[in-house]
């Protein structure tokens, strides 16, 4: 019982994370997405793609979050949570910030957890599916 209580509550942890920071974002989209822009402008990403991600990553984050808090369709939350990981590190590696990318990292090692313990997650709304 003591991995299924501990997935829960790594389950919970990295959902409110995730929650938190796309409400967060949510209620200052526009001053969040040209943040981004502003922070890519030496990558060599186009403008117009960072604009983009950059006004959907609060909307993915928050669906995201709510889905791993209440444990729904836990195997394509993880494996959402997991890509969005991989498409952060991707543009981070662009401008070189390694440190967000090392931060980005423990969050992979965190979804590999979540998503190789998938038979612990029993405390949640679908816990039965995968």
């Amino acid at each position: 019982m003591n991995t299924k209580t501990a997935y829960f509550f790594l389950r919970v942890s990295m959902g409110i994370n995730f929650f938190g920071h796309g409400l967060v974002r949510l209620t200052k989209l526009q001053d969040f997405a040209d943040g981004m822009v502003k922070g890519f402008e030496k990558s060599w990403l186009p403008q117009l793609f960072v604009q983009m991600f950059s006004t959907a990553l609060p909307f993915l984050e928050f669906t995201i979050g709510l889905m791993l808090i209440i444990g729904f369709k836990m195997r394509i939350a993880t494996m959402a949570g997991a890509s969005l990981i991989i498409l952060l590190l991707f543009g981070s590696s662009t401008v070189e910030n390694w440190e967000a990318m090392g931060i980005q990292m423990i969050y992979a090692g965190l979804f590999y957890i979540l998503i190789s313990r998938m038979d612990d997650n029993a405390l949640s709304l679908d816990r039965n599916s995968k």
